[in-house]
């Protein structure tokens, strides 16, 4: 669709754009040979087709809405956790106090670096193991963060100033990241009758970040730890909008 944009409309369109402002852009072009209106046509066909995909992604991210705060979860407050996210997590991880630590559980998602020293040189490098769907959700919410004034973004720039490349200060914001998630998941199993997550949606997070800087830290190895069965609810919704997601892109690139 953007590219069809880009011959019909003078000047081209920018690239992000829903289904509603590409519709009145397009409203503003009348080609009038057999070339232009095809494109026309086909553009707005693109466009139809869009508005149904983001009809049913906000469908399903109401129900995965209600379906995490069903369970108590606190995860949709914390910054760059949306609901897609938050239910990955909950589908994914399911009881929290199975990880020992902060430190396991990033070993588990793939945020924990690997140790990489040589002689006196000491360095580490990305782990490519672990759970990649979480270890996604991880991902995006540091960028999330670094698109707002967060603290998440301003410990980016702690990092870059330390002389860290800008690869290696989102290794440590991810890294901090799932110690966010893991102290928040473990609050909320907390503050749940039995330990498990309730109905409480009082959070009990004490920031943004934990207190212990352990992104630099390496672990000796990936924790097999097995995954759970998945909610067959927040399953098949959150599979339900990946793919729509999924056809979105590919139909506006």
């Amino acid at each position: 669709m953007h590219h069809l944009l880009l011959e019909l409309v003078p000047g081209g369109a920018k690239k992000y754009l829903s289904a509603p402002q590409a519709r009145a852009l397009l409203t503003t072009v009348r080609p009038r040979d057999i070339v232009g209106r095809t494109r026309r046509q086909l553009a707005s066909e693109l466009i139809t087709e869009l508005a149904v995909i983001d009809k049913k992604i906000k469908t399903a991210n109401a129900q995965l809405t209600e379906l995490v705060k069903a369970t108590g979860s606190n995860l949709l407050q914390l910054n760059g956790i949306g609901p897609s996210g938050a239910a990955r997590l909950l589908g994914d991880i399911a009881d929290i106090s199975r990880f020992a630590s902060h430190g396991h559980f990033a070993s588990w998602n793939g945020t924990a670096p690997l140790d990489a020293s040589s002689g006196d040189q000491q360095r580490h490098r990305l782990s490519r193991a672990g759970n990649r769907r979480i270890n996604r959700v991880l991902h995006i919410m540091a960028v999330v963060q670094l698109h707002h004034d967060t603290e998440g973004r301003r410990y980016f720039r702690r990092k870059l100033a330390a002389g860290k490349t800008a690869m290696e200060a989102m290794r440590c914001l991810k890294r901090r990241l799932s110690n966010v998630v893991y102290q928040q998941m473990l609050t909320d199993a907390k503050a749940s009758p039995g330990g498990h997550l309730g109905a409480t949606l009082t959070s009990g997070a004490a920031g943004p970040t934990p207190t212990a800087d352990s992104s630099d830290k390496p672990l000796p190895g990936l924790d097999n730890y097995p995954t759970p069965p998945q909610t067959s609810a927040l399953t098949s919704t959150v599979t339900r909008t990946a793919r729509a997601s999924r056809k979105r892109s590919l139909s506006t690139s």
